[in-house]
């Protein structure tokens, strides 16, 4: 069985406390990254900056982005399909809202452990690498 790929931009927005922010869209369970699919004319940060306007009328400078790396998990909502991110990290201090398929966000401290349901690249790649080595550093 093949593996189909999504490319997507996401991104790791960590507000004045420190504490990042995560989208749940709507109709699904799992709480991600903000972000989504790369267009076939677009850089990674050109598309973030498209969709975090689309979902969260956030816009951004991309010339503040940080690029993080590229990290590859299982997709939370897309059964046989394995999400490759390109993920950067944004400071932000601007208020967000849900709009287009976002049906609701919620800050979370990236730091300690969250109840929520995680999707498996926010849960598993992400958050763990922020933790080891963006913590000290970032």
């Amino acid at each position: 069985m093949t593996t189909s790929l999504i490319r997507i931009a996401a991104a790791l927005l960590l507000g004045p406390d420190g504490r990042t922010l995560l989208v749940r869209k709507r109709g699904t369970r799992a709480f991600m990254q903000p972000g989504g699919k790369i267009e076939a004319h677009e850089q990674p940060v050109q598309a973030l900056a498209r969709e975090l306007e689309e979902e969260l009328g956030l816009r951004i400078d991309p010339a503040q982005a940080r690029h993080l790396g590229v990290f590859s998990a299982p997709a939370a909502n897309e059964p046989g399909f394995t999400v490759q991110a390109e993920v950067f990290l944004l400071s932000i201090d601007a208020p967000v809202s849900p709009a287009a398929e976002i049906e609701e966000v919620c800050w979370i401290d990236p730091a300690g452990d969250s109840d929520l349901l995680l999707a498996p690249l926010t849960g598993e790649v992400i958050l763990p690498f922020y933790r080891a080595t963006c913590l000290a550093t970032c």
